[in-house]
């Protein structure tokens, strides 16, 4: 009996742990992008899928949105993100994302240049590493590679 307590009990933790990673994420984010970009809309469900609402602007001009962002010039791609204190630039990786608000660095925000096939959003399997970066006005740095 008494292992059958212990083995609950640990299991109870081990889902608690797992419930709260993705509650480091904010409640609420904004995407800014084109109006005719669908690829945009799918990665606004991915993070609906983690508990996040969403408002989606298509009616801004994005380079103003980038520059206020601080995305270094040629590392954007077609959506920002604004969550948090943070901006997501393009099709960043879940895992990327969850990492950023758990470890919460003192950047502006990460990205993924361009819009690389398997990401979030982007159909089909992976076929090169994701060189994932952080940034503050206007500088990269890396921050993982998925």
């Amino acid at each position: 009996m008494k292992r059958h307590a212990t083995a609950l009990l640990v299991s109870g933790a081990l889902m608690f742990g797992a419930a709260t990673a993705h509650a480091a994420l904010p409640d609420e984010a904004t995407l800014y992008k084109n109006p005719q970009c669908g690829c945009c809309d799918e990665y606004a469900r991915h993070l609906e899928e983690l508990g996040v609402d969403v408002t989606i602007i298509d009616d801004v001009e994005l380079g103003d949105i980038k520059q206020q962002a601080g995305v270094p010039y040629g590392m954007g791609s077609c959506h920002t993100i604004e969550i948090g204190n943070y901006w997501i630039e393009g099709h960043v990786p879940m895992e990327a994302v969850e990492a950023l608000f758990d470890q919460q660095p003192e950047v502006d925000g990460i990205g993924l240049a361009g819009m690389p096939i398997g990401t979030p959003g982007m159909p089909g399997p992976q076929s090169e590493p994701y060189h994932v970066y952080m940034f503050s006005n206007q500088d990269a740095q890396p921050f993982m590679t998925l």
